[in-house]
């Protein structure tokens, strides 16, 4: 159990699934960390076109757009723990499928470049449907597995071990793997997949009572009933939106400012990433506490006047060691964010709405990011042939900085939790 140990004993006597929830949760977050640098460090090996490149990213995040009210649907119908198990395996053969993919360019960058990076695209947008479904399926499933009074300390500790496995152990691993050979990183990748199936497996949940299933669409509205009952989340929700929307404009094309600006391979681009995964720890300990301290309303507060900072720090510098510092603040942000929403709405939405509302919920939070993945590399290509290459590079984080400062004040004036 050296994967949780940190985590006080009470809250794993009080809820005893949560610890094998928790090593799954590290198993897959460290392939999702490796795969993290290892996706679009692929990319730019077989182009340099900055829109092509967030094209890859968008393809990851486009399932949240489209499939994520009928995964809520298919999460409150069925077998949450098969639904995860499921999710895994799928993820665990399509990865197998990038594997081959690798081994299949005789050389980089390839000839026909384009038909590759198509191919990795479709790829990704499979993958990232899997996990969709498997992400709300276990988002669903931890208020099962953990009492009311704990969540808050869950759902840190979760995001702790997530962000330690996924930014600060995965992407410097990756960055030695890709030295040592390509396809490494995705054999880890696959792995973690299948590990962590085996975890869930061994989860001993209480069978849900069967429902009357409606249609759908029925289904579907009824979460959106909920939510327009209840405006705080429906704010929530669209706030978040636009904030990842706008967070994912620059970090999608990060991976282009480590190597043509800061000047940094593989391995110390793994190195910076893991900064975040510092802001990840931070905010996951710190969060409950701040939360406790401040309450959650302006613990929210926080995290909208800290946003603005990394994107507008990065805009400015060409330090790896400051844009190190605008990622551990991010992170640190972010963290505190979730803490507050996701137990807020673990709390107040019914168990049998929970997968559809939060559903909805992701369907505007998580909706925004392919379409700013795909206008940040827009931007970019746009505005290269008159600005210049570096200064385009910096134009994403510009309109980040100042949209987030746009939300803050947004939120200092109207979000009330």
């Amino acid at each position: 159990m050296a994967l949780v140990r940190h985590v006080p004993m009470s809250l794993f006597s009080r809820n005893p699934g949560y610890a094998r929830l928790l090593s799954a949760s590290a198993v897959t977050n460290l392939g999702d960390g490796v795969s993290a640098l290892a996706f679009p460090w692929l990319a730019t090996l077989i182009t340099r076109d900055p829109l092509l490149i967030a094209l890859v990213g968008a393809a990851v995040r486009l399932p949240w757009l489209l499939f994520s009210i009928p995964a809520g649907v298919i999460t409150d119908r069925g077998d949450r723990k098969q639904l995860i198990l499921r999710s895994d395996w799928l993820r665990f053969g399509l990865t197998l499928g990038v594997i081959a993919l690798i081994l299949s360019v005789a050389d980089f960058p390839p000839a026909n470049g384009g038909l590759y990076i198509a191919a990795l695209a479709g790829l990704a947008f499979m993958l990232g449907s899997a996990e969709v479904l498997r992400d709300n399926a276990a988002q669903t499933l931890l208020p099962s597995i953990v009492q009311p009074d704990d969540l808050e300390a869950a759902n840190g500790r979760l995001w702790t071990v997530e962000n330690v496995m996924g930014h600060f152990i995965g992407p410097p691993l990756a960055g030695v793997l890709i030295a040592l050979a390509l396809p490494l990183p995705f054999v880890l990748d696959a792995a973690s997949f299948a590990i962590a199936a085996v975890l869930v497996g061994g989860l001993a949940i209480q069978t849900r009572e069967a429902r009357v299933q409606r249609s759908p669409v029925s289904e579907a509205r009824e979460a959106w009933t909920w939510m327009r009952a209840h405006p705080v989340v429906l704010q929530l929700a669209l706030m978040l939106g636009l904030l990842n929307g706008l967070s994912i404009m620059g970090m999608t094309l990060v991976v282009l400012v480590s190597q043509e600006i800061l000047g940094l391979d593989a391995a110390a681009h793994g190195l910076l990433l893991t900064a975040a995964a510092c802001g990840g720890v931070t905010g996951g300990v710190l969060g409950p506490k701040v939360i406790k301290r401040l309450g959650q309303g302006r613990s929210l507060w926080l995290a909208l006047v800290m946003f603005p900072l990394p994107m507008f720090a990065i805009a400015l510098t060409s330090s790896p060691f400051v844009v190190a510092g605008a990622l551990f603040v991010e992170s640190v942000a972010a963290l505190l964010w979730n803490i507050v929403t996701v137990s807020y709405r673990q709390r107040m939405i019914p168990d049998d709405l929970l997968g559809r509302v939060n559903s909805v919920y992701r369907f505007f939070g998580w909706g925004g990011i392919p379409i700013g993945a795909v206008l940040g590399g827009a931007v970019v290509a746009f505005f290269e042939p008159s600005l210049g290459r570096e200064l385009a590079l910096r134009l994403p984080y510009w309109g980040a900085g100042f949209g987030m400062a746009g939300l803050a004040i947004y939120g200092l004036r109207r979000l009330r939790i």
